[in-house]
């Protein structure tokens, strides 16, 4: 391969900070001066790409095709822009394969040949099958599977190739295959370990593991936020997990409702009457005591081992979603009601039992059916 000549070395240097109008400025010094020079068209087209979009790509690759129709460059800036202009579909395999058998050691050209195959045959397949029903992992499987040969390939050819691991693992995912699937993600994370894709799959696999509380998921999501703490996606899992932490309030305030009622027996029979009204005030202080001490042990397993993000995305949840804010309202009136029952000395059950019933009832209302509310 023929050295570079400084000019486009120059302009490569300005392409790897970003300064693209600069380097178009250089390479097309270049190209005046050797309209025959491929590289500095690839690099133009690479610049184009970056700045005016992937149809101007497309006219430097072209340019770069007529003079070496072999080069390895062109031909990926072709595929890429191609990519980028008008879909996966319309890239042309031969293009691809032509780049493969050019570079026939190179996982990134073979990486790609897998992508764009294993999208095309789940498109053709879907389209044959007239669009009905939904692509099942056993479907995904039969038609990938000469997109993961080509994949395998990639892998043998370039182990630390990040986009050979991520193009392996859609497949395996897609086919259902969630051991091989875990294994490329754990690959991907040991390559790159602030891999955004990878880690949230792992974390949310993690926080969706049989066993784990609330208050373990928000922390996992917690930390995979922030290390990319732009992720909408992230923070929405981290606003579910603490919902379901907040839920978990009404559950305690539901406990104290009964804690009272027991006491005062609001329901009687004939076997079991109601104790003398009004109750002894140490039989009432003891009570709260109890509500007390349910209350400090709930919050102590809930929210002690908490980090100071995770309890203040707990404030920002209340402050954002109104469904937040129904749960809280709705823990806190039952906690009102229950300290009237419990403090009040009543001398009949009329008023402990609407005070029951109107605690009860809100929770009641919503407790089965919110569960997947996130806002």
């Amino acid at each position: 391969m023929t050295e570079l000549h400084p000019t486009v070395e120059q302009a490569q240097a300005l392409i790897d900070f970003e300064r693209y109008d600069q380097a178009l400025a250089l390479l097309g010094r270049r190209v005046a001066e050797d309209p025959d020079d491929v590289r500095a068209w690839v690099k133009i087209g690479y610049c184009r790409f970056h700045t005016d979009g992937p149809k101007q790509a497309l006219e430097a690759a072209d340019e770069a095709l007529e003079i070496t129709p072999e080069g390895y460059g062109a031909l990926m800036l072709r595929a890429q822009a191609m990519t980028d202009d008008e879909g996966w579909l319309n890239v042309e395999p031969s293009l691809l394969r032509e780049a493969v058998r050019v570079a026939p050691h190179d996982s990134y050209a073979r990486a790609t040949l897998a992508d764009a195959v294993w999208r095309v045959a789940l498109v053709r397949f879907a389209l044959a099958r007239g669009g009905g029903g939904k692509l099942t992992a056993a479907d995904a499987d039969r038609v990938s599977r000469e997109a993961a040969d080509l994949a395998m390939e990639a892998l043998r050819l370039g182990p630390e190739d990040i986009y050979a691991h991520e193009v392996a693992q859609r497949i395996a995912s897609a086919s259902g295959n969630e051991t091989v699937s875990d294994q490329l993600d754990e690959a991907i994370l040991r390559i790159d370990p602030t891999h955004f894709e990878a880690v949230a799959r792992q974390t949310k696999k993690a926080a969706q593991a049989p066993g784990v509380s609330a208050a373990q998921a928000a922390e996992l999501y917690a930390d995979a936020l922030a290390g990319h703490p732009e992720s909408p996606s992230m923070q929405q899992q981290l606003d579910q997990a603490t919902y379901r932490l907040l839920r978990g309030t009404r559950w305690l305030a539901l406990l104290c409702l009964i804690v009272p009622a027991a006491m005062i027996d609001l329901f009687p029979s004939d076997d079991q009457p109601s104790p003398e009204l009004p109750l002894p005030i140490g039989q009432r202080l003891w009570s709260i005591v109890i509500m007390a001490a349910i209350w400090a042990f709930g919050a102590w397993c809930r929210y002690r081992r908490l980090r100071t993000g995770t309890r203040l995305n707990l404030r920002s949840v209340i402050r954002r979603g109104r469904w937040a804010r129904v749960v809280a309202a709705q823990s806190g009136w039952a906690m009102a009601c229950v300290l009237l029952m419990a403090g009040c000395p009543w001398t009949d059950l009329s008023g402990p039992r609407l005070l029951f019933w109107a605690g009860l009832a809100p929770m009641a209302a919503t407790i089965w059916f919110d569960r997947n509310k996130a806002r």
